[in-house]
């Protein structure tokens, strides 16, 4: 019966590598040169121990022989990427940050706030941006080819640093701890083939930065004005300002703290909150959404 079960648990294990290799090419881009590396493996075993052909088997063969060296080379970014998230100290600081939901809540919200208030100001103006907002994996290599600013995160400020002709303009800004970390920094560039012909290099750079790490890249087209939002590999387009802090509030709120909200919601009564608090929080919130609604 145990070893049916450790069977069991082998398969199910190696299942979930798998689907884990999957999701990190598919999200990094690199998906079709993962399907012909197995098309490759497929080709070879049918040559070598199906078909038995000793000439073409022994060939291929050769190329098996240093695949783990040209399995490397084409997959470094991935692999990287992978190790990076494995050992980042912000996977455990966030383990960490489990126990104040609230005060994680509070202070990223009012951030939010002002990325979505700056964001609907600079699309009203076509004014190009990038802002990319750190998460578990460290920014710090792309911090340190911009401008450290170290700031308090405002409207204004964000306004500011993307004015057209302003030095710090042409590049990204980071967004790290709640705090604006640097500006004018360079980012990789995704090389998918499958982004529509109207995104310029912004919009590139924020698939970019998606692809290889868990960031949260926002965009504003210079040309169109249109807000889009790039993370997990993925990019998304033509977003309002009520869209996007939405988005944001899922991303960099509610994701972080999935549990503790579940638990709060389960919960029969608020004798926690400090009294008004509650009614403090629900103003708040609905004036945040008239300002996006409204404010021209």
């Amino acid at each position: 019966m145990l070893p049916n079960l450790l069977n069991i648990l082998d398969i199910f294990l190696v299942s979930l590598l798998l689907y884990g290799i999957y999701k990190l090419m598919k999200n990094s881009g690199a998906l079709n040169i993962f399907i012909g590396v197995l098309s490759f493996l497929a080709l070879w075993v049918l040559v070598s121990y199906v078909l038995k052909l000793k000439m073409l088997g022994g060939l291929l063969d050769k190329f098996v022989s240093v695949g783990a060296i040209a399995l490397i080379v084409l997959f470094q970014n991935e692999i990287r990427r992978f190790f990076v998230m494995l050992g980042s100290r912000r996977q455990w600081n966030s383990f960490v940050s489990l126990f104040s939901p609230k005060e994680t809540e509070r202070s990223s919200m009012q951030y939010i706030v002002q990325i979505v208030l700056a964001c609907k100001n600079m699309a009203s103006k076509k004014t190009g941006a990038l802002i990319v907002i750190e998460q578990n994996v460290s920014l710090d290599p792309y911090v340190l080819t911009g401008e450290r600013l170290d700031a308090v995160v405002s409207a204004r400020l964000i306004e500011n640093i993307f004015f057209k002709n302003t030095p710090l303009h042409d590049g990204a800004m980071i967004v790290s701890n709640g705090k604006i970390e640097a500006a004018a920094c360079i980012l990789p560039v995704s090389g998918s083939t499958d982004i529509p012909a109207s995104y310029g290099l912004r919009h590139r750079s924020a698939l970019g930065i998606a692809q290889q790490t868990d960031a949260v890249a926002v965009v504003v087209s210079e040309e169109t004005g249109q807000i889009a939002l790039a993370h997990n590999g993925s990019i998304t387009g033509q977003l309002t300002a009520t869209e996007l802090e939405r988005r944001l509030d899922e991303l960099l709120v509610q994701h972080k703290s999935a549990r503790q909200l579940r638990r709060q919601h389960r919960e029969p009564s608020h004798a926690a909150k400090a009294p008004g608090q509650e009614s403090v929080m629900a103003s708040q919130k609905s004036g945040n959404s008239d300002l996006f609604d409204n404010k021209s």
